[in-house]
């Protein structure tokens, strides 16, 4: 049996979630295996929602935004990659790989690159195997 990692997919709703959704329209193949999730900014995402979904057996999550300099918040964006760091770091001592944590940049029209990443992702993700927490 092929292991299918989870996926949750935070996208800005300005960037990444267009970019994800012309990827969609113009029919680009991605893995299935991401749950997106429409968010005003990644600046706005809160750790605590990361690590519940990572205690909701999540195997990965992605956070799809703004090019940095482009964010439509002006620097949530930046924000994000600050709280990206940090959650790296309680996942080490929680014992997760922090691999399982990435940030990209897509923009609206970027369709071509978000199914790139999704499926880069999703591919490391096998190489991972399952979430340390999917045995809690």
């Amino acid at each position: 049996m092929d292991y299918e990692p989870d996926i949750l997919g935070l996208a800005c709703n300005w960037c990444g979630y267009a970019g994800a959704d012309q990827a969609g329209m113009n029919k680009l193949q991605y893995p299935a295996n991401i749950k997106l999730m429409r968010v005003m900014c990644l600046g706005r995402i809160d750790t605590t929602l990361v690590l519940e979904a990572f205690r909701k057996k999540f195997d990965g999550v992605m956070l799809v935004g703004c090019h940095i300099g482009d964010c439509h918040y002006v620097s949530g964006n930046k924000n994000a990659v600050l709280v990206v760091e940090r959650l790296k770091s309680i996942l080490s001592i929680l014992g997760v790989e922090p691999q399982r944590l990435r940030i990209e940049e897509v923009s609206g029209g970027e369709g071509p690159k978000f199914a790139v990443v999704t499926k880069e992702f999703t591919a490391e993700l096998k190489e991972l195997g399952p979430s340390p927490l999917r045995q809690v």
